[in-house]
């Protein structure tokens, strides 16, 4: 990674889970970081844990907050007098029938895994265009390429990602501005437990398929070299990556074999 050493990058959804670990890995080989999430405690602990505690930077926030994106970016490169790189990594999912799924909680998924996103990266974008350089990494999922039962506004949210940044990649290539789409398959995170089910509520609990998934530091480790290779997308996981060609080739093979693996 010796391409992203001294790099100013900006880390969204860094309290736990795959936010976490880049945040372990980039700081392990000199970069400078940003790092956001809501709660501040567990950002602190984040810091606490990498290896270079001095250019590392706290900035709590919450995607939500829409009105104040260009606040907090600013407030963002103020930490290092620029940014490089910003990792939208932030986000929740969902487990819940679209029969029995509030209205809300998808207006809450939406506003954070898509909305919350756009705000923070428009907000970032004049800086990046003006410098005439920067790079969006944006987490999405295999859900934003297929879908799946009990998992409606997130995949929804994460398909939407990639109609936007597919887009501004070709609007601000000329800028020297470039986007890598990250998809996750399975990862050993508490994405599963965190889950909003119909009524908004947690899920509470994790299930095999992500229990038994990738570690979050390999899924890191290979995340990162695909930054630095520029590349436009990415599918980092086992066997379920098979489902981007499947959806491509097979579609009614891909929908059968969904039903009969999927749990909730």
């Amino acid at each position: 990674m010796e391409k992203l050493k001294g790099k100013v990058i900006w880390i969204t959804g860094a309290s736990s889970g795959i936010g976490e670990e880049l945040a372990y890995q980039l700081s392990s080989k000199g970069a400078k970081l940003i790092l956001s999430a809501r709660r501040a405690n567990l950002l602190e602990k984040t810091k606490a844990n990498c290896t270079f505690k001095n250019d590392v930077a706290i900035l709590p926030f919450d995607l939500r907050q829409f009105d104040k994106a260009a606040e907090t970016a600013a407030k963002a490169w103020a930490c290092f007098g620029s940014i490089d790189m910003l990792i939208n990594n932030a986000g929740v999912s969902q487990r819940s029938l679209i029969a029995e799924t509030k209205f809300q909680v998808y207006k809450d998924i939406m506003d954070i895994d898509y909305l919350g996103t756009v705000a923070l990266s428009k907000a970032l974008l004049p800086r990046f265009i003006a410098r005439q350089s920067g790079h969006f990494v944006v987490v999405s999922s295999l859900m934003g390429r297929f879908s799946s039962p009990y998992r409606s506004g997130y995949c929804a949210a994460k398909h939407a990602l990639h109609g936007f940044f597919d887009s501004l990649r070709m609007e601000h290539e000329k800028d020297g501005i470039a986007v890598t789409m990250v998809c996750p398959g399975f990862v050993n995170t508490n994405i599963a437990h965190n889950a909003l089910t119909e009524d908004g509520s947690e899920q509470g609990t994790n299930d095999n398929a992500t229990k038994n998934g990738m570690s979050t530091q390999k899924f890191c480790m290979k995340m990162l070299r695909a930054i630095e290779r520029k590349k436009f997308e990415v599918y980092i996981g086992g066997k379920e990556v098979q489902g981007i060609y499947l959806k491509r080739f097979f579609p009614k093979l891909l929908h059968r074999l969904v039903l009969r693996s999927e749990v909730r």
